[in-house]
């Protein structure tokens, strides 16, 4: 059953609409038969609940004209808002027992729909019986549903019509129900709303003042009212200002002990003929005009007071039963306050989810998520200015000690502080975050100034006072600039973090930029490192030769070998471009092994052709120092004789050779062991000693190209290429110079004594095809028009 209260009101309504006992009508007995006939069922029935019994206000396919209501299916449709569906009531609970199905009408189905009247409440039902168990969706029930919202139709007209109200007129009753409704749902302004609301009481009552306000709880459950909306009664100097504050600030009445308050202690309405001699009297504001007579009308949603209305003044003063005539207007308001209540509450709870969502529960900075959506909103708006943005992740310098030897609530307070100095260290268009525990970033728009960065940690570093307790601590910052570091928001955000450990390492309390040219040379390596052996397999790799030109025989002696790669996506890459990231990896191995195999198998084929030459490879410094590089080169030369591998040069840098002098000795040994030519690349780049010079088993030198290129401009370089050559003719040493792109380079090299030359002035590294075709045509005399 209902509660008390609201089953009060019920009754009311349902007295109100003067239905009870009164003769059959066509309008009602139309649509029980529809609804019999349609169904195929024994019984249709419009059902009205009395207080204490259930009657037929039209019946089809029963004699009775009333239950008692204790046995009333309808009883219990009437307590929820959808059909009440029992498909065989024996196996019912509820109903197994019930006089109605153990002896006659001997109910097994029920289907009953809730009828409401104009004001809202629920009077009875629109129901279907059968002696039968039977079986219906919900879809099939939808006839039932519309038959039920016609009977609502019916009622309301009916209710219309009758206009019998001693107080206010029904018609203009339900023109005001229609405006609440539709001020409430298409207005956002509250306060307008309300003040709608209250002139059509006005004028529905004839009333000179009156109130509406919502019922709200203390702390301690006691009520209190907030006005909603009030008469204008600044009718003079006096009661302006009272208006005017009402108006800016609100007001609220919390007394209970006077006739304002008293509603909302009891539930019930409240009149007073005569206020002035009213022991009750009393809560008016200072400087309210004096009332006269006053009624007090609770409005309730459902069995909860949520609101008051008050009406003072009326010509002939108030009766109870205007509270009665009004009470559909007083059950739609209750029911818009409800929404309006019920709509505050999700909204207030979404703003607490986000909330908790968006920001840290400690500082109430925003949290990573939140972060993530302001950041990239930043990195849009600067793209669009052509702005910048640095990226600053802090990390706190000694927050772990303050932790453990004070406690976490004293370590709350450190992080509540330090999110306050930041804050209020930055402008407020940047963004401060807390990614969790001692971490922080601050996202800086278009600083142009380092100092800015400076200013953050100096923040930190100030004394924080606790309590008794003097804190001291600072903070470590990693900072990157955006579109300098052109990466995604969580890549700038890895990139300030990585730059904060640099700051950590070099002594904490201080900010470190991030490395941008370290840091895409990283990723290149990764890059090429996760390339490269797909790229052996797949036959990517390839030897481009560039000619080594005998300047005594004036004719090609042979090619330095050099490595290409292929890219399926970037075309044609020198060895600078992945050489370097595969150092020290298992891949130089690979790639030099593939440089020995290729070369000597070319080696081989010169042979076969009756070429005479040589060829020089070039071979990384960590495959040569490495444990497998004589097995390697061993392997690579398995079975070739000895006049090919004598034309087999392995060109091994200057710097290499004085890395591990003992072990280079042993791997040149080992390789003139084999029959290998040895060549000491990019001489003059180290400080190798005339002694170990002398020791290395190398037959060839080769000068680097820097001195080379700069010899006719530089002295310094002329200088060392003169001492360089001096030296290899000392020593019975081969000399290559490479590097040349001139006549005059050529010509000077020449008058040193310089044994060999290479660069573009011949030609540029070609594949071999094209190497070849180039040396069989290559003439001394013309040299200058065969380079590239």
């Amino acid at each position: 059953m209902e509660n008390p209260s609201i089953e009060k009101r019920r009754l009311a309504a349902l007295d109100r609409l003067g239905i009870l006992d009164t003769p059959p009508e066509e309008r009602f007995e139309r649509l029980t038969r529809i609804a019999r006939q349609y169904y195929g069922v024994k019984t249709a029935l419009f059902s009205v609940l009395d207080e204490e019994r259930q009657w037929f206000k039209s019946r089809q396919g029963l004699d009775t004209s009333q239950t008692p209501r204790s046995v009333a299916f309808c009883d219990y449709a009437i307590q929820q808002d959808k059909i009440l569906l029992v498909e065989d009531a024996t196996r019912d609970p509820r109903f197994q027992k019930n006089p109605l199905v153990t002896g006659k009408p001997h109910i097994r189905f029920y289907a009953g729909m809730p009828v409401r009247e104009p004001s809202g409440f629920k009077i009875g039902t629109l129901c279907i019986i059968d002696d039968k168990p039977r079986q219906f969706s919900e879809i099939d029930l939808d006839v039932l549903r519309s038959l039920a919202s016609i009977v609502e139709d019916e009622l309301e007209r009916s209710y219309l019509a009758s206009d019998d109200n001693e107080y206010v007129p029904v018609s203009h009753l339900s023109r005001s129900i229609h405006r609440a409704q539709n001020v409430f749902l298409t207005s956002d302004n509250e306060r307008a709303a309300f003040e709608l609301m209250l002139s059509d009481l006005l004028s529905l009552t004839g009333s000179q003042f009156g109130f509406i306000g919502e019922v709200l709880q203390q702390q301690d459950q006691t009520p209190y009212l907030k006005i909603g909306a009030i008469t204008n009664i600044a009718w003079s100097p006096e009661t302006q200002a009272l208006y005017q504050e009402v108006e800016r600030r609100g007001l609220v009445f919390d007394r209970l002990d006077n006739i304002l308050g008293q509603p909302m202690v009891t539930g019930e309405v409240i009149v007073s003929s005569d206020l002035a001699s009213d022991h009750r009297r009393g809560g008016l504001p200072a400087g309210h005009p004096p009332i006269s007579a006053y009624i007090g009308i609770p409005v309730f949603s459902g069995d909860r007071e949520i609101g008051l209305i008050g009406l003072a003044n009326r010509m002939g003063g108030y009766k109870a039963k205007m509270a009665e005539e009004l009470e559909p207007l007083m059950q739609t308001i209750g029911n818009l306050i409800e929404r309006k209540r019920l709509y505050q509450e999700k909204r207030e709870h979404q703003k607490s989810l986000e909330q908790a969502a968006n920001y840290d529960a400690l500082t109430g900075l925003p949290n990573r998520r939140r972060l993530t959506e302001l950041f990239e909103q930043e990195l849009f708006e600067a793209t669009q200015r052509n702005g910048v943005v640095s990226v600053c992740f802090i990390d706190l310098d000694g927050f772990k000690d303050i932790n453990d030897e004070h406690g976490h609530a004293v370590g709350d307070a450190v992080l509540k502080s330090v999110a306050e100095r930041l804050m209020s260290s930055v402008r407020a268009h940047d963004v401060v975050a807390r990614l969790g525990g001692d971490e922080f970033v601050a996202i800086l728009r278009d600083v142009d100034d380092e100092r800015v960065y400076a200013r953050l940690l100096e923040s930190i570093r100030q004394p924080i006072s606790y309590k008794h307790h003097v804190l001291q601590l600072s903070g470590s910052m990693g900072v990157t600039v955006f579109p300098d570091d052109n990466s995604d928001a969580d890549m700038l955000l890895r990139h300030a973090d990585q730059a904060m450990y640099g700051a950590k390492e070099a002594g904490k309390n201080n900010y470190t930029l991030f490395d941008l040219d370290s840091h895409f040379s990283r990723k290149e390596r990764v890059r090429v490192i996760e390339q490269i052996d797909d790229a052996i397999k797949l036959g990517e790799l390839e030897l481009y030769y560039q000619p080594k030109i005998s300047f005594g025989r004036h004719c090609v002696e042979g090619f330095e070998a050099l490595i290409r790669w292929n890219h399926p996506r970037k075309g044609l890459l020198g060895p600078g471009h992945f050489l370097d990231h595969i150092e020290y990896t298992e891949y130089a191995r690979n790639v030099g092994n593939f440089v020995l195999r290729e070369a000597v198998t070319q080696l081989q084929n010169f042979s076969q052709k009756q070429l005479p030459y040589s060829l020089s490879v070039n071979l990384s410094p960590s495959h040569f120092l490495g444990p497998g590089f004589r097995e390697d080169l061993a392997l690579a030369l398995n079975d070739c004789p000895p006049e090919i591998r004598s034309r087999l040069i392995l060109e091994i840098l200057e710097t290499t050779a004085l890395d591990d002098t003992d072990r280079v000795l042993e791997n040149l040994r080992a390789c003139r062991e084999l029959g290998v030519d040895i060549s000491l690349d990019d001489f003059g780049t180290g400080y190798s000693s005339l002694d170990l010079f002398r020791r290395l088993p190398a037959k060839e030198i080769k000068i680097d190209r820097s001195f080379v290129m700069d010899m006719l401009d530089n002295n310094d370089s002329d200088m060392i290429v003169s001492a360089i050559v001096s030296l290899s003719k000392s020593f019975k040493r081969r000399l290559v110079a490479e590097g040349i792109e001139s006549f005059a380079v050529e010509a000077k090299l020449i008058e040193l004594g310089c044994d060999l030359g290479q660069g573009f002035f011949y030609s540029k590294p070609l594949p071999l095809s094209q190497a070849l075709d180039w040396a069989q045509t290559f003439n001394w005399e013309n040299r200058a028009r065969t380079g590239a």
